[in-house]
């Protein structure tokens, strides 16, 4: 079996997103634990109603996150780590013992970085006139949304479009995308 472990920190979407497909057997993988920072995030109310074990961050500097992380993680056989919608810095412990991968929300490089989360890219492709946005996956290392590029999905912006129209696109490529990719990674192809 695939093991994932997924961190998020908002609604959870893409995470029922990935337990819906391994339900529906689209997707061969099994999700060890749920991550937050926000214990308050509603991903967190949906990995409890799937019977997903979690656990939420206790520590606030970025040193002690990562040693506190690699611990609780350390208990797992990992194959994966899925950023969906995690806003945290990744430390270097985790990154030298795991392979992780993010979401984001734009056609990168183009509205990356540090801030460029949620509402703020989909503004701000908007403000550009960009004429196409999408989604990226990449591979997560120490800088924000510059790790080699996985896989990009693109969606038409059109003049109509304000920012949470072009995010109810983008959220809907980005699961199909998501799922996509998973799925070459449990058959070694990635």
């Amino acid at each position: 079996m695939y093991h994932l472990v997924i961190f998020a920190s908002g609604n959870g979407s893409t995470l029922q997103s990935i337990i819906d497909s391994i339900d529906s057997h689209k997707l061969e993988a099994q999700i060890d634990l749920v991550v937050s920072d926000n214990s308050d995030a509603y991903c967190l109310e949906r990995a409890k109603a799937n019977n997903l074990e979690t656990y939420i961050i206790q520590n606030t500097d970025f040193n002690k996150i990562d040693l506190e992380l690699s611990n609780v993680l350390s208990k797992y056989s990992i194959n994966l780590i899925v950023l969906a919608g995690f806003l945290k810095m990744i430390g270097p412990k985790l990154l030298e013992s795991y392979t992780i991968i993010n979401t984001h929300p734009s056609l990168l490089p183009k509205f990356g970085g540090k801030g460029m989360h949620g509402m703020h890219v989909h503004q701000a492709v908007i403000d550009a006139k960009e004429h196409y946005s999408g989604a990226t996956i990449h591979f997560v290392n120490s800088e924000y949304d510059k790790g080699n590029i996985i896989s990009q999905t693109t969606v038409e912006v059109l003049p109509t479009d304000t920012a949470e129209t072009l995010s109810c696109k983008v959220q809907s490529a980005e699961k199909i995308q998501l799922i996509e990719v998973l799925q070459r990674f449990t058959r070694g192809e990635i």
